[in-house]
């Protein structure tokens, strides 16, 4: 078997995979880089269904949410520029410090073309206030968040030039190659066994430094090396939810002022939190495939291209105590049972039908004011398949966020399922994202600590500077 040698390893090339290689290169390094991606570079990503109109389960992986820069490239491109939105690192590094690194990595995606326009700065217009003000007689708050809009299209640019300088800077990066085991001797990870997926060959990459950043689509696998390892990390956050879309007369006045409405609510019985996310004006609802041909929906919108309709997800979060530990496995059930009723396809029903106990025709979609946009979507009964208690958490906070979006609960307002984010089981890390593991790093969404673009990338950069300053001198080229 071969063996390649490399100071810095990095096992995925999402945003914080990325941003790692990106940062060590802007501090000099002078360090050998190697990224492995199971998916393909930037411009070879495509989905079939543009052309198709329909999902057609690309294997061995759906290109949406694998290849160059993760999910990133094909999501609405959202940049969220609060500590208080995208993940937990405040609670680890400090908030202080996440919104000096926010600032930080703002400028680099500005260096490679993102959008200077910042959507939902100013928290005191009148405006503003007005709809805190209803958010708050609902019992929900209004969190402030600026965003930086990319762009499903703009964000395939900025990932696709960021591809090409790291390339460009001496950057291996091994496409179509998946990962297998870790190689961990007396407590200290030394590298990885990788296979390529095309010519099925075989190799080892021993390395100084590794950093797992397989984002939400490498979590199972995450998880199944933390278990025989003894990689210390506590049972995650499970978010198991809907995508809701209506009409954007419905959402105008939220989306002119603020872009996006990012709302938490700890509604009755369970008063578990439950939050919008993902919001997108004039966007369009996506299918993404996950492994063993899971189907989950997403979100998504253009600069340019623009539909008559705003979706935004809705999720329940869930948060399981001992001895369960396994909660990426429960979501993963509650997906396949929604698409077992819908055939593989995503499910759709309209509100009101839901409140009245009986699932949606397709004919009762035509003859709706909200067409769906995502068209291969099959009308039927969400409530048949998801657990009681969730599906209880969305209909009540959708019915708290019509008081302050008058018609969010309309009759023909439609929810797509399933909605889920496979975070991974929290790994346990350090302030330097260390894991129990010497020389192993995780971050980003499958470490557990990140839920978005921003945050996942600054945990790259952070992680670029510690490397930097502890590792020993360069390998022999």
């Amino acid at each position: 078997m071969s063996e390649i040698k490399s100071d810095v390893l990095i096992i995925g090339a999402g945003p914080s995979g990325i941003f790692t290689a990106l940062e060590l290169i802007r501090k000099n390094s002078n360090k050998t880089i190697t990224i492995v991606e199971q998916g393909r570079n930037i411009d070879r990503r495509h989905c079939p269904k543009n052309k198709t109109g329909k999902c057609v389960n690309c294997k061995p992986y759906c290109n949406i949410t694998t290849g160059f820069s993760g999910a990133g490239a094909f999501s609405d491109g959202k940049l969220s520029l609060s500590p208080e939105v995208g993940g937990d690192l405040p609670e680890l590094i400090g908030y202080d410090t996440v919104q000096e690194l926010i600032d930080y990595t703002d400028g680099i995606y500005l260096d490679f073309g993102a959008d200077k326009k910042i959507e939902g700065a100013n928290s005191e217009d009148v405006k503003v206030k007005e709809i805190r003000r209803r958010a708050i007689a609902a019992g929900l708050k209004l969190v402030d968040c600026p965003i930086r809009h990319l762009g499903t299209e703009k964000a395939h640019e900025v990932y696709s030039r960021i591809e090409k300088f790291l390339i460009d800077n001496g950057v291996n990066i091994l496409f179509d190659t998946s990962a297998g085991d870790l190689i961990i001797n007396d407590g200290v990870c030394e590298g990885a066994h990788f296979i390529n997926n095309v010519t099925k060959q075989e190799f080892v990459i021993k390395a100084e430094r590794v950093v797992v950043a397989v984002g939400r689509v490498g979590a199972d696998w995450l998880d199944d090396l933390c278990r025989k390892y003894g990689i210390k990390r506590r049972a995650g956050v499970v978010d198991i939810g809907v995508r809701v879309e209506c009409r954007n007369e419905v959402m105008e006045e939220v989306n002119d002022v603020l872009y996006e409405s990012k709302l938490i609510g700890y509604v009755p019985p369970y008063n578990d939190k439950v939050r919008t996310f993902c919001q997108n004006p004039g966007g369009f609802v996506s299918q993404e495939n996950y492994e063993g041909g899971l189907a989950v929906v997403n979100g998504h919108s253009f600069k340019d291209k623009k539909s008559k309709n705003t979706n935004v997800a809705i999720l329940s979060s869930h948060h399981f105590r001992v001895p369960f530990d396994q909660p990426i496995e429960y979501a993963r059930k509650v997906g396949e049972l929604t698409n077992m009723l819908g055939n593989g396809q995503i499910l759709v029903q309209r509100f009101g039908d839901i409140l009245d106990g009986k699932r949606t025709w397709e004919k009762e979609l035509a003859r709706s004011n909200v067409r769906p946009t995502l068209p291969d979507a099959v009308a039927g009964d969400i409530t048949a398949a998801m657990p009681y208690r969730p599906m209880s958490n969305i209909i009540n906070f959708i019915k708290a966020v019509d008081k302050v979006v008058p018609g969010f609960a309309g009759k023909e307002t439609l929810l797509y399922s399933p909605e889920i984010k496979f975070y991974s089981n929290k790994v346990e890390i350090d302030e330097r994202f260390e894991t129990s593991v010497r020389n192993l790093y995780t971050l980003g969404d499958g470490s557990g600590w990140t839920r978005g673009l921003m945050q996942a990338s600054l945990m790259g950069v952070l992680t670029a500077r510690n490397l930097f300053s502890r590792l020993r001198p360069a390998v022999q080229r």
